[in-house]
């Protein structure tokens, strides 16, 4: 029945009305093969066009019989023409080269956005390009996808030394990251202020937020979709750079070159960087940190792509990411992450249905010793596929698939006592979804579902999803957003640590209670491990003119189910405290919570000047079934302001600002101290002669509030183009300019005070060939 169902789907475009044709196919730089993404392809002359996507693909059905003049332009770029006859039923496949123009302008980034706004839903939806991340004060001499993250509408960042970023109160493991369709299981180093793409490589980065629709699922609070851009296919080229932070180099270059125009192709791209900051801070930032800055990393990834005459492609990939973080006499952390996969995109002749898929494996292994103590370790293996389906009708579109992956953990945790915990688990899971957005006039409704199957807990989760749009008028327009989420990994840290660079991985822990508490007093029973979270999401956007935009969003994330470490646990779960009541003797216990809140950004973007201002307001509280309380992460106000201004010939000058504003993040106070016994379970011990250790004693859970944060970041670069191909740039920065004393967390025991990090000056150079 499910494959006939497939079937029909696939052959839904031959039965759509043969009265009309339909024009496809992508749109290139002829410098480079790279596809054009997000810009307007038209019929000169009509109001008929669509928007390429993140392949450059562009698909304009519902084209009535006759001669036309497709037609592209794109700021910068010479505009494109192509003349096509499109016959009923017809399909054409059109690929289109756009070069720059002869005539030098101002250049910056023109996208198809105001027609993307007016026929998709675009909830809690934030798209960022290398340029647009580029606007950001370069921290460390470069930019990076991790530093933009922090100013991105209802994102939390909690420190620059192991900080974490909270999406729209979703703790990190509720987060789900893909390059070019692969899961990766931690895309930020250590040091909280890079992330494992560097910005060379990537082509597009989607952020959802909040009520993302049935193609994602996995996880009860973000996606964020990562797709790499390929190698140049017409010349060799590459790119070395240094600075204070990190060195890397890049080199691409065609394998096999187009032997005709619009033709096939090959191409190859390998980036290498490397943060050697242990080591420069000891010279550059010694007044900083004692013995400098523990961090260090380093990202290695490679693609190869193959182009084919009509468009579809065929990519493979690898990757090997690695960290470390050495605190002297105190800490030694080091992760490793490798993968490899191939994905690709179809464009089959007679039909409007693009296919797209991936396969993909992965490797994460993080280690973390502490003292004396035996290391604790995490480890996450395992594989994910994926097989989607888009059909095009004029402005609606239908969007099928399936999805299967599989993993395997293994966590190894030793506590003070010597005590050791030990699971591995292999975990099996399997998903098809099915989405359909159709355009009503002014109104656009986009129902889904997800069915995720949980092979291993033998639990099906049905998850229906909903986003609504109706475009009052031209410049405002009204949307909202549902759904149901799940998934089966659960965090090797407690959601209550300040700081923890440990980020491993656990799956479907079945030392859980039999029952759970709501915060209205009701006993339920845990019928699987699985969390559970809701998505309610609505709001406005509005174009103010040609370059003001604002958008305001509300939202709610109703966590049904959430899995966490029992911090109240006294007893091991043995036969011998059967009597004991599960909260105080399993591993794990079961909370819910909410996290509700409202975003307002406001966008100007005219010439060469940008401006970004994103506010967000946020409550969030979690119940364990003794206790509400409010999570480390739950700012309640938080304030981004983002400027980017370009100036001089040929835009070679460029300034950045990016000022942070955020109340205190709640904490737990500490009311005393006393000295400890540890008997060790001896009863002859005499504790006459003995050394109490030191103990706290804490007061009610994350009751206090933190000092307010707030920071300035300047940027500057100077670019010196040295012909059309070779570019120098130069980069300048100033972090925690007029050094603000931000508190990272405070040390009980020693009694100290942590610091977020000072004023830092960094620089970078890079040339570009």
């Amino acid at each position: 029945m499910f494959k006939r169902f497939l079937f029909l789907l696939v052959l839904l475009p031959l039965f759509s009305s043969a009265q009309t044709g339909t024009v496809r196919g992508f749109v290139y730089d002829k410098a480079t093969g790279e596809p054009i993404i997000f810009t307007n392809v038209i019929l000169k002359g009509t109001t008929i066009g669509a928007a390429t996507d993140v392949n450059g693909y562009y698909s304009i059905s519902k084209i009535k019989p006759g001669r036309y003049t497709l037609e592209v332009t794109y700021l910068g770029y010479d505009t494109a023409q192509k003349s096509v006859d499109v016959v009923n039923g017809g399909i054409i496949t059109e690929k289109l080269m756009i070069g720059k123009s002869a005539i030098e302008i101002k250049e910056f980034e023109v996208r198809g956005d105001k027609q993307e706004l007016q026929t998709q839903v675009h909830m809690g939806v934030t798209k960022l390009t290398p340029r647009i991340i580029e606007r950001m004060p370069s921290v460390g001499g470069e930019a990076d996808l991790a530093q933009y993250l922090q100013v991105v509408p209802g994102v939390i960042f909690t420190g620059d030394q192991g900080g974490q970023l909270y999406i729209r109160r979703g703790s990190p493991i509720m987060n789900k990251t893909m390059i070019d369709g692969m899961v990766i299981y931690n895309p930020f180093h250590s040091i909280g202020l890079f992330s494992v793409f560097d910005n060379d490589i990537i082509r597009n980065a989607d952020i959802y937020t909040a009520g993302f629709n049935a193609e994602h699922g996995g996880r009860v609070s973000s996606i964020m979709d990562i797709t790499t851009r390929d190698g140049n296919k017409k010349r060799f080229s590459g790119k070395v750079a240094a600075s204070t932070f990190t060195a890397k180099a890049l080199l691409e270059g065609p394998i096999m070159k187009q032997k005709t125009p619009g033709g096939g192709s090959s191409s190859f791209l390998l980036n290498f960087r490397h943060s050697y900051l242990d080591q420069s801070s000891k010279a550059f930032y010694k007044d900083v940190r004692e013995g400098g800055l523990p961090f260090k990393f380093t990202d290695l990834f490679g693609k190869v792509s193959f182009n084919g005459a009509t468009g579809s492609k065929f990519n493979l990939f690898g990757f090997n990411f690695s960290d470390g973080v050495r605190y002297q006499n105190v800490s030694n952390l080091g992760w490793n992450n490798w993968g490899a996969g191939a994905n690709f995109v179809l464009v089959p002749s007679g039909t409007a249905v693009l296919i797209d898929g991936t396969f993909s494996a992965s490797n994460y292994k993080i280690s973390l010793k502490e003292g004396d103590l035996d290391p604790r370790t995490s480890e996450i293996a395992g594989f994910n596929g994926a097989l989607n389906f888009k059909v095009f009708n004029g402005e609606d579109e239908v969007r099928y698939g399936l999805e299967l992956l599989g993993f395997k953990t293994n966590f190894k945790f030793f506590n003070s006592t010597g005590s050791k915990y030990e699971q591995t688990e292999n975990t099996s899971e399997f998903a098809a979804y099915f989405s359909y957005k159709k355009v009503l006039n002014k109104v656009i409704i986009e129902p889904g579902f997800r069915l995720h199957y949980y092979a291993s807990l033998s639990v099906a989760s049905p998850e229906p999803r909903l986003g609504f749009k109706w475009n009052i008028s031209d410049n405002f327009r009204f949307k909202l957003a549902a759904g149901r989420y799940s998934q089966n990994l659960v965090a090797a840290n407690s959601d209550r640590d300040v700081v923890n660079l440990f980020y491993g991985f656990l799956s479907s822990p079945d030392n859980l209670p039999k029952t759970y508490t709501t915060p209205d007093g009701k006993i339920r029973d845990v019928k699987n491990p699985l969390q559970r979270a809701n998505h309610y999401v609505t709001g406005v956007e509005f174009d103010l003119s040609s370059t003001l935009t604002a958008n305001f969003e509300v939202y709610l994330k109703d966590f049904r189910q959430i899995t966490n470490l029992n911090r109240n646990k006294i007893f091991n779960d043995t036969p011998e405290f059967q009597d004991k009541p599960d909260e105080v003797k399993k591993d794990y216990i079961i909370e819910t919570g909410k996290a509700y809140g409202a975003d307002f950004q406001l966008k100007y973007e005219k010439d060469q000047l940008y401006f970004w201002a994103v506010y967000s307001y946020t409550y969030v509280d979690r119940f364990d079934g003794i206790r509400t309380y409010n999570p480390v992460w739950d700012r309640r106000h938080n304030l981004n302001l983002v400027g980017s201004y370009a100036f001089g010939k040929f835009d070679s000058y460029k300034v950045n600002i990016r000022w942070n504003f955020g109340t205190g993040f709640p904490f737990t106070r500490t009311q005393g101290y006393y000295g400890s016994v540890p008997f060790n379970g001896d009863i002859n011990y005499d504790y006459t002669n003995s050394n109490a250790d030191l103990s706290v004693i804490f007061g009610p859970l994350n009751d206090g509030r933190l000092p307010t944060y707030h920071r300035l970041d300047l940027g500057f670069t100077k670019v010196w183009k040295l012909d059309e191909n070779q570019v120098v740039e130069v980069d300048l920065s100033l972090t925690n300019t007029y050094n603000r004393e931000n508190i990272f967390y405070f040390d009980r025991v020693r009694f100290k005070r942590e610091n977020q990090l000072p004023l830092l000056f960094s620089a970078g150079i890079s040339y570009k060939f």
